[in-house]
């Protein structure tokens, strides 16, 4: 039974990311796209999160510093906020459809998509990829996990930030009147 608890989370993330691989086939044609420099620089703080992540042998002591108490109660908590915001980023995802794209871009004959996740916040994918990471690091209940949700959230926000920017001149008042009335990544909050 231990090697449930030893695979549980990669197997969840990889089931993630290969469901992410097959459902960007079907996008629109792409209008409009970020420049190189800024993708790649996204792909490398991933990269160095899921590092920090996947491995226990980074020669620094302090990284695996334990926040809580490990164990049953943090592995059951940290693997049901996972799963529950995955399965939020899922929904999401399959909400924007063919709009979706893993950079920023406008695409062509983009739509403006305000229901289903996105009534509640305006980048559903972003809060459900958080809280799975959120719900790892919990489970991991080491410094590094913390280290790598804050990765993530600062990329992501940096990104939320160009798309709002990209949004607002693409829908105009449409956007502007979505944006106020949803919050950004944390209903009501943020």
């Amino acid at each position: 039974m231990l090697w449930f608890y030893e695979y549980f989370f990669p197997v969840v993330w990889i089931f993630f990311f290969v469901y992410w691989q097959i459902k960007a086939a079907n996008t629109k044609t792409t209008q409009r796209l970020e420049p190189a420099a800024s993708r790649i620089l996204r792909v490398f703080i991933f990269l160095i999160a899921i590092v920090l992540l996947s491995t226990t042998r980074i020669p620094l002591p302090w990284l695996y510093i334990q926040l809580w108490p490990d164990g049953l109660w943090a592995f059951w908590l940290g693997a049901a906020v996972t799963v529950a915001g995955l399965l939020f980023a899922v929904w999401a995802r399959g909400y924007l459809g063919s709009n979706w794209s893993r950079s920023v871009t406008i695409k062509q004959d983009h739509e403006l998509i305000t229901t289903g996740p996105y009534a509640v916040v305006r980048h559903p994918i972003y809060t459900g990829v958080l809280t799975g990471l959120l719900g790892t690091a919990i489970a991991i209940s080491q410094v590094r996990g913390v280290i790598a949700f804050a990765l993530f959230f600062v990329t992501f926000w940096i990104k939320l930030r160009m798309e709002e920017q990209w949004m607002r001149s693409q829908f105009g008042e449409a956007y502007a009147t979505y944006a106020h009335q949803t919050a950004a990544l944390v209903p009501y909050l943020l």
